[in-house]
């Protein structure tokens, strides 16, 4: 494992930021901290790089527990930028480089303005570049030791539709060439499509770990869509279907009690000619919503969705608030001992 959290806490004051997360980051992955601002992503990624020391647990980053180092080895792109703002690009880059000991960075920094679009900016000072400008050489300047572990704090901020594509790929390819990252975004939709696995984090508790594909596929809201030939109405409905609602073309379907979807398809095709059906799946901001409920001071434990655990969740309404639903969509993913 390239990063192991266990009951790691860290307080300020009165006010408790991180609150005894344990979890487990695979070495060359790509994991998304999820979660609304504040939430304690950022906290947690400053006690993985010893910025802050955590009050109580352990902390092991790439072997070098908490009281050690992992120096050069680490990259990070924080939430708050920090350029300074009157020296030239490459200027920059070469004195961000001799602080990690690179030798003969300029071969390095050529490579990355060029990757991402930059090149020619090397004699511009940071004050006379936009925000976006600034973003991609502050990323430079986090993947210029070329790290085995890079932890990125919102890195898409400031950037417009085309560079944030660029970011995109350019991290993308890092992960494919080994490199661990740690993404940390509001923004679940861009974990949802860039992540192997995430974890979310709320009120400075981890409320869900696992592979993404697994967590989608094991959190369905246990409602059907399906549409008839010709769009007609169903001339019935079977005992397996609990209610249903018009979406358009598309029916909405709700199961009976705890059903599987193989057993409704069999009752339906056997009063109605079905041209499509599938399972509803919610998206991670969906599965968010459904674990924090109305926002309760009383959260739930963390689900972990692990490969190789059971399939048949008990299925549950679409949005569910309280614990007692978030159990009956999860049930058999609850670590009831966290």
């Amino acid at each position: 494992m390239a990063v192991v959290l266990e009951n790691a806490e860290k307080r300020f004051g009165q006010r408790t930021a991180v609150a005894g997360i344990s979890l487990s980051i695979p070495a060359g992955s790509l994991c998304g901290f999820i979660g609304p601002n504040g939430s304690g992503k950022t906290t947690t990624l400053r006690m993985i790089l010893r910025i802050v020391r955590p009050d109580r647990g352990k902390v092991v980053v790439l072997g070098a527990d908490s009281g050690e180092c992992a120096d050069h080895r680490v990259g990070y792109l924080p939430e708050e930028r920090g350029l300074y703002r009157r020296m030239k690009v490459r200027e920059l880059l070469r004195y961000y480089a001799a602080l990690k000991d690179v030798r003969n960075p300029d071969p390095e920094i050529t490579r990355w303005l060029r990757r991402l679009q930059a090149d020619g900016w090397d004699q511009r000072r940071i004050d006379g570049l936009s925000k976006g400008m600034c973003q991609k050489i502050q990323f430079i300047a986090a993947v210029i030791a070329r790290p085995r572990l890079l932890i990125l704090d919102e890195p898409f901020s400031g950037l417009d539709p085309v560079n944030l594509e660029l970011l995109r790929g350019a991290i993308e390819e890092l992960q494919q060439q080994g490199t661990t990252i740690i993404l940390s975004t509001h923004e679940m939709e861009t974990a949802q499509r860039m992540c192997e696995r995430v974890v979310m984090i709320y009120r400075g508790r981890k409320v869900l770990d696992g592979p993404v594909q697994q967590i989608l596929a094991q959190s369905g809201s246990g409602e059907l869509r399906v549409r008839t030939v010709g769009g007609r109405p169903l001339p019935t409905l079977p005992p397996a279907v609990a209610a249903v609602r018009q979406q358009g073309q598309y029916l909405q379907l709700l199961p009976s009690g705890s059903l599987t979807a193989a057993e409704v398809l069999r009752q339906l095709t056997a009063v109605a000619d079905l041209e499509h059906f599938e399972i509803v799946r919610p998206s991670l901001h969906e599965i968010f919503l459904r674990l924090v409920g109305d926002d309760t001071a009383a959260l739930p434990a963390p689900v972990i969705a692990e490969s190789g655990g059971r399939q048949d969740i008990r299925q549950g309404t679409l949005i569910a608030a309280a614990w007692q639903s978030v159990r009956s969509v999860f049930k058999p993913l609850i670590n009831t001992g966290n």
